[in-house]
């Protein structure tokens, strides 16, 4: 299904059938505001094994990452981090960055797994936010990309449901995406350090 929803006012209705098919262990894909991403509901196991499928990879060796609406629940899944970290996190989201954090002891019991570290985002888009506000958990999510050598994600949401409806519920269209990913930031350590550099301005560093 392609359901199209309004990337500046959201129609409440529709982000409801999105919850709804979230929580039933749909998988879907959605814009954020950096490329189009798969998701599902962290909370769901059958979900997370069934994305862990499309994207080839064991639920162990996931190495998807959190939306979430806020900074708020973030400590639900990281451990205690230093006072600039989080200023720098407080000044860069919303907007277009995976910040790496230590996970905390939640974290591997969702995944089965030995896990120690887990990106986080917070996408300055409406339909993103208002899906995981409506949930009431993160998502768990990864990035669409294209099977063309040149192009690395596919920014046309009609293309991607093309490539997708039968594999994902549904897909959001919410206009075109941008084919640059986000700029990820290692925390973990005593000094942030970029580790790819994307769409976010490293000036936030």
């Amino acid at each position: 299904m392609l359901l199209d929803i309004h990337p500046d006012n959201p129609d409440k209705r529709k982000i409801d059938q999105v919850i709804a098919i979230l929580r039933k262990g749909g998988i879907i894909i959605y814009p954020t505001d950096t490329v189009y991403s798969m998701a599902c509901d962290l909370m769901n196991r059958r979900a997370v094994e069934k994305m862990a499928l499309l994207k080839g990879v064991k639920v162990e060796k996931i190495n998807f990452s959190l939306i979430c609406y806020d900074l708020r629940n973030i400590s639900d899944y990281t451990m205690q981090f230093s006072n600039s970290t989080y200023k720098l996190l407080n000044r860069a989201l919303p907007g277009p960055y995976t910040f790496i954090l230590n996970a905390n002891t939640n974290v591997p019991k969702l995944f089965k797994s030995n896990k120690k570290t887990i990106g986080i985002r917070i996408p300055d888009n409406n339909i993103a936010r208002e899906i995981v506000k409506e949930l009431g958990n993160p998502l768990l999510s990864t990035s669409v990309h294209d099977d063309d050598d040149i192009l690395e994600y596919i920014t046309d949401p009609e293309l991607i449901h093309e490539k997708y409806e039968n594999k994902v519920d549904v897909v959001i269209d919410g206009g075109f995406g941008h084919n640059h990913a986000s700029t990820v930031i290692d925390c973990t350590g005593d000094e942030p350090e970029i580790i790819r550099e994307g769409i976010g301005s490293l000036l936030v560093i």
